[in-house]
C-alpha cells in the first residue's frame, strides 16, 4: 500500500440499545445512514456496514446498502449480537436485561447463530460475507475458527489494551474479552492463542486505541481504585466521535500514523447518526456537530490515508 488505509467501520445495529433492555427493537436509524455515507464518499473513503439481525431485515437498510455495495462505495460485513439474533435460546432468565455475549453460549449455539447471520446476510445483499465484528466486542477461539469454517477473511474485534472482564454478559458468565496485551496492529492469529500471531488465514484489524495515561499513572490508578472496590480498565482514546473531540481523534490517528501504522481504523453505531439514537448525540444540533467533527477529521486523513473497506484491507494485506 501506498498510503496507510482508513478504516471506517459501522456497528450497524437497532435505535439506541444502550437505553433499549425491553426486547422492542425499532430500526428507524436506517433512514438516516445516507448522510454519512455521502460524507465518506465526499471524501473518497469506504465505509464497512457491519450488520446486526434487526437492521438486516429492515426493508429501508436493505434498499440503502444493496445501492452501496451496487456502486462499491462500501461493503456490507456481519456483527451479532447473540440475545436478539436467531436461532432463539434463552441463555439466563432475561436475555434482553443481561444482554449475554456470545461466547457464553453453548457452543452449538454459537455455531448455529455464526452460521444463520451469515447466510441471512449473503442471501439478502447477494455478496460474500468477508467482514466481521462481535457484538459486545466478545471474541475467541472458537469464534474466530468459525468465522474461518464460514469464509470470513477479516475480523476487527480486538480493542487492545481493553479489558471487558468488567463488563458484565449472563450473570453465571465471567465477562467480555480481556485485550490488555493484544497485538495494536493487524496481525493474523495462532488458532490456539487469538492474543499471538499465528498462522490463521483470518487477519485481525485491531482497533485504533492508545491509553490516555502512561502505564505507571495506568498502575496507580488502578490500584486506587482497587482500594475503593472498583474494577474497570484503564481509560483510553477510541478513534471515534464522542462530541466535540475532532482535535483529539486527529491527535490520536496522528500519533498512530508516526508510529509506522498501515492503518487507522474509525468506529462508530449506526443509531449514533439518528437523534436521540444513542446516550451521546440526543438532539438533532448534536447531530450537526457530529458531522463538523467528521468532516474535520475526514479532512486531515483525506491526503494522508487511502479508503478502503476491510475486505480491501485484507486483500491488500494479502497482496490480492
Amino acid at each position: 500500500m501506498k498510503k496507510p488505509a482508513f478504516l471506517i467501520t459501522i456497528d450497524t445495529e437497532g435505535d439506541n440499545l444502550w437505553r433499549n433492555r425491553s426486547g422492542q427493537v425499532t430500526t428507524e436509524n436506517a433512514a438516516w445512514l445516507a448522510r454519512f455515507q455521502q460524507l465518506c464518499e465526499k471524501y473518497t473513503f469506504k465505509p464497512t456496514w457491519l450488520t446486526n439481525y434487526e437492521m438486516a431485515v429492515d426493508p429501508v437498510y436493505i434498499d440503502f446498502a444493496r445501492d452501496v455495495i451496487a456502486r462499491g462505495q462500501g461493503e456490507v460485513g456481519m456483527h451479532l449480537h447473540a440475545w436478539n439474533s436467531p436461532p432463539a435460546y434463552e441463555l439466563t432468565d432475561n436475555d434482553w436485561q443481561h444482554q449475554p455475549y456470545l461466547i457464553e453460549y453453548p457452543r452449538e449455539e454459537i455455531r448455529k447463530k455464526v452460521a444463520f447471520m451469515t447466510e441471512l446476510l449473503e442471501e439478502t445483499f447477494n455478496v460474500k460475507m468477508l467482514s466481521h465484528r462481535a457484538g459486545r466486542w466478545a471474541f475467541n477461539e472458537y469464534y474466530a475458527q468459525l468465522l474461518v469454517e464460514h469464509g470470513y477473511r477479516v475480523d476487527c474485534s480486538v480493542t487492545p489494551g481493553v479489558n471487558w472482564r468488567f463488563s458484565p454478559g449472563a450473570p453465571q458468565g465471567n465477562g467480555g474479552t480481556d485485550y490488555t496485551h493484544f497485538p495494536r496492529s493487524a496481525y493474523h492469529p495462532d488458532s490456539a492463542d487469538i492474543s499471538r500471531p499465528g498462522n490463521s488465514p483470518l487477519l485481525e484489524v485491531p482497533m485504533t486505541i492508545r491509553y490516555k495515561h502512561s502505564g505507571l499513572m495506568n498502575a496507580v490508578k488502578q490500584g486506587y481504585d482497587r482500594l475503593r472496590g472498583k474494577r474497570r480498565s484503564p481509560s483510553v482514546y477510541w478513534l471515534r466521535p464522542t462530541g466535540g473531540n475532532a482535535q483529539q481523534m486527529i491527535d490520536l490517528a496522528e500519533k498512530t500514523l508516526a508510529e509506522g501504522a498501515d492503518y487507522v481504523e474509525f468506529m462508530l453505531h449506526s443509531s449514533e447518526f439518528m437523534p436521540d439514537g444513542s446516550p451521546t448525540f440526543k438532539t438533532a444540533a448534536d447531530i450537526d456537530r457530529l458531522y463538523d467533527d467528521l468532516a474535520q477529521l475526514f479532512s486531515w486523513l483525506q491526503s494522508r490515508t487511502h479508503g478502503m473497506t476491510l475486505a480491501e484491507y485484507a486483500a491488500a494485506k494479502a497482496g490480492t
